[in-house]
């Protein structure tokens, strides 16, 4: 079996700082990232190199979809794709950034999500999301913050192709926001079920809750290995 943390962050913006946020994430140790709100490169680059991971991106000069996936050695990028979520007016243009990680005889397919603040429009996307990623090759994992809670609309329709992670091995409440007072569950793992699930749960060092105004979710994970 191939173990890995996966660790699924909104880091708003990097605002406290790609280092802040970098030493934060470094305590938890994990091999695969999946991050939102991360809008400028340069910060990105800054934290991934501090991480001594691999990123991929959905940031462009235009049509920019600002999440990521992060790999840790062994844990490598072997190729990655972006796809715009079709637009809303006069709302943020949302995204999903895909990265398919291999080590050794294990692989598997990440995806990274950040919904939006429409109960409509999060309905609809999350439906894109799923007849995008409907053909990735697996074992394959959703995160991100989807902006609702566990029995809301777009979740419930996620949950229903994929399993919650939290749900299935949570420890404690799962409260993610505000990072400070966190009293919504918001921010997701999901995975298909050829993944296992040992542990998730919310980080919540005073180091973590100074870097953004989300908690991460971090899930430890068992793939099987083998070719795929």
């Amino acid at each position: 079996m191939a173990r890995l943390r996966v660790l699924v962050w909104n880091v708003h913006g990097f605002r406290a700082g790609p280092h802040r946020v970098a030493a934060a994430a470094a305590e938890l140790s994990p091999d695969l990232i999946l991050v939102n709100e991360v809008r400028f490169r340069w910060r990105l680059r800054r934290f991934a190199r501090v991480m001594g991971m691999e990123v991929h991106h959905g940031l462009s000069v235009s049509g920019s979809i600002p999440n990521a996936v992060l790999a840790r050695p062994p844990w490598r990028i072997v190729e990655g794709w972006s796809a715009p979520l079709s637009p809303t007016a006069g709302l943020n243009r949302r995204g999903v950034v895909a990265a398919r990680v291999g080590r050794g005889g294990s692989r598997l397919t990440a995806a990274s999500v950040h919904l939006g603040v429409s109960d409509g429009e999060r309905v609809d996307h999350v439906r894109e999301v799923t007849d995008m990623l409907a053909g990735a090759p697996r074992p394959l994992l959703v995160g991100g913050d989807l902006n609702e809670s566990p029995d809301a609309p777009a979740v419930k329709w996620i949950a229903d192709r994929y399993f919650d992670a939290f749900a299935r091995a949570g420890e404690g409440p799962g409260e993610t926001f505000p990072a400070r007072r966190p009293r919504a569950r918001i921010d997701y793992l999901f995975a298909t079920d050829d993944v296992q699930v040992e542990r998730t749960f919310v980080g919540d060092s005073p180091e973590i809750v100074a870097a953004s105004d989300h908690r991460p979710l971090i899930a430890d994970l068992e793939l099987d290995e083998g070719p795929r």
